[in-house]
């Protein structure tokens, strides 16, 4: 039981602060993003969700773009992006608008 509790605890921790959203800043700039062809949206009013450039703790990592159904009528996407700030660069997530 008190294991239990000691992991729900853990948990609800880790949970709590990925939530939070803490900047991570990285001193090394992001490459400059990879062109993709987006091909056919698969279905009618989907929009294309550009590729990007993720941090995975040592080096930049693409990761391609996906088309995805957006989640109300006339929903406009804003792009991931880095930002460049005083101690590094910034990724800013994506989002609905």
């Amino acid at each position: 039981m008190l294991r239990k509790m000691v992991f729900t605890s853990i948990a609800g921790c880790l949970l709590a602060i990925s939530a939070m959203g803490a900047e991570v800043y990285v001193r090394v700039a992001p490459p400059r993003a990879v062109y993709e062809q987006r091909g056919v949206a698969p279905q009618r009013g989907y929009v294309y969700q550009r590729g990007y450039h993720r941090w995975d703790g040592n080096v930049h990592v693409w990761t391609p773009g996906v088309w995805v159904a957006p989640p109300r009528p006339r929903a406009r996407w804003v792009d991931h992006r880095w930002e460049h700030r005083r101690d590094g660069y910034v990724f800013v997530e994506g989002h609905w608008r």
